[in-house]
């Protein structure tokens, strides 16, 4: 009975011998003719999907970054032109101000002395008038003498560009001078927004001195923004106005917005040897830019329309890349696994230049690394 059992265990063996070399057979098979076998059941069971080579555009790009910024008569600086203390600044930072609102008021005794001395000059112009009228009609008469005359002339006329002056200093403290000639003086004057816009920067507060040198206030009107890129030396030849540009921010969104190039700088910077390009944005107001925000950019310089795969239908190994092309299907999907010559690639789609055996062939378009690293 013993000899009867070592008799089976060793036809069991010797069967199990045969079904693993015909198995390495049939591996071999296969691997040299690069075709994978996929049953009905293990396609549906892991959703594989075939889908065949399809036309897309693809970009030959320059990449760059910069800036969402505005132009320069859409930013504004508040200054003084004589120093004051503040009395009064009711905006805050983000404050939306109209063209001509009130921003800040200073107080200062110099603006006094100033109101003063037009008033008095004012007063007197009418009197140096008179009498330099009346000298020239007696020099005419041959009445009074020339110097009497010259002299009269001399008196009023610099009175009155002092007077010009004066005035021209108090509307440009925003004081009126008719008030002043009605002896209606202030100490204090306003400072007015020069543009409408959103409050950026306030750099002072109640109490606070400031001189001319001092910006107390900055405005920017973000009713049109752009892109200020930079691009460097060796690809500027390569800009020109009218591309199209493809731009992220990077730190905000994770959206593609669109731009053209506007203009293209004429001058290198020195010290990163690059040049500034301006860009518009083709939708200002498809999202909520500040200006200020740092942006990633591709300008497309180039494209053209080439035959291509999904990336999820190709898998790379060792700098190879591979797909797997329908040869037959039955109860069973039999794919065979074919080398690809790639170009261009996007997010979504990898350029193949090796088409003639694969056009109007079905692929597979979801699945495929799993079974080539099995």
């Amino acid at each position: 009975m013993k000899h009867i059992y070592n008799l089976l265990f060793s036809l069991v063996l010797v069967a199990c011998g045969n079904s693993e070399k015909s198995d390495e057979t049939t591996h071999e098979a296969i691997e040299s003719t690069n075709e994978i076998v996929v049953t009905t059941s293990q396609f549906e069971g892991e959703k594989m999907r075939l889908g065949k080579l399809t036309e897309h555009t693809f970009n030959q790009t320059i990449k760059t970054n910069g800036m969402i910024d505005v132009p320069p008569h859409n930013k504004a600086s508040v200054s003084t032109f004589l120093g004051g203390y503040i009395t009064k600044t009711p905006l805050l930072v983000g404050d939306k101000v109209r063209k001509g609102q009130l921003l800040v008021t200073l107080e200062n005794p110099e603006f006094v002395e100033i109101q003063q001395q037009y008033l008095e000059v004012a007063e007197q112009l009418n009197y140096l008038k008179s009498e330099f009228e009346r000298q020239q009609t007696l020099f005419k008469e041959n009445i009074t003498s020339q110097k009497n005359f010259l002299k009269a002339e001399s008196t009023y006329k610099s009175s009155l560009a002092q007077y010009n002056g004066l005035r021209k200093k108090l509307t440009m403290m925003n004081i009126n001078p008719s008030s002043v000639e009605q002896g209606k003086i202030t100490s204090k004057i306003n400072l007015y927004a020069p543009i409408e816009g959103f409050i950026t920067k306030v750099n002072v507060s109640n109490g606070t001195y400031v001189s001319p040198a001092d910006t107390i206030l900055e405005i920017v009107d973000t009713n049109h923004i752009h892109l200020e890129l930079s691009v460097f030396e060796k690809d500027i030849l390569n800009i020109k106005k009218g591309q199209k540009i493809e731009f992220k921010i990077p730190e905000a969104s994770n959206k593609t917005f669109e731009a053209d190039v506007h203009l293209v700088g004429t001058t290198i910077d020195e010290t990163d040897r690059t040049v500034k390009v301006h860009a518009h944005i083709d939708d200002e107001k498809q999202a909520n830019f500040i200006v200020g925000m740092f942006v990633e950019a591709e300008i497309i310089t180039d494209s053209k329309n080439s035959f291509a795969f999904p990336k999820d239908a190709i898998a790379e190994f060792e700098g190879n890349y591979f797909a797997l092309v329908l040869n037959n299907k039955t109860d069973n999907y039999t794919f065979e696994k074919v080398k690809l010559e790639i170009g261009n690639q996007t997010e979504d789609f990898i350029e193949v230049l090796n088409t003639s055996n694969l056009k109007n062939r079905d692929i597979l378009v979801e699945g495929t690394f799993m079974l080539l690293t099995e």
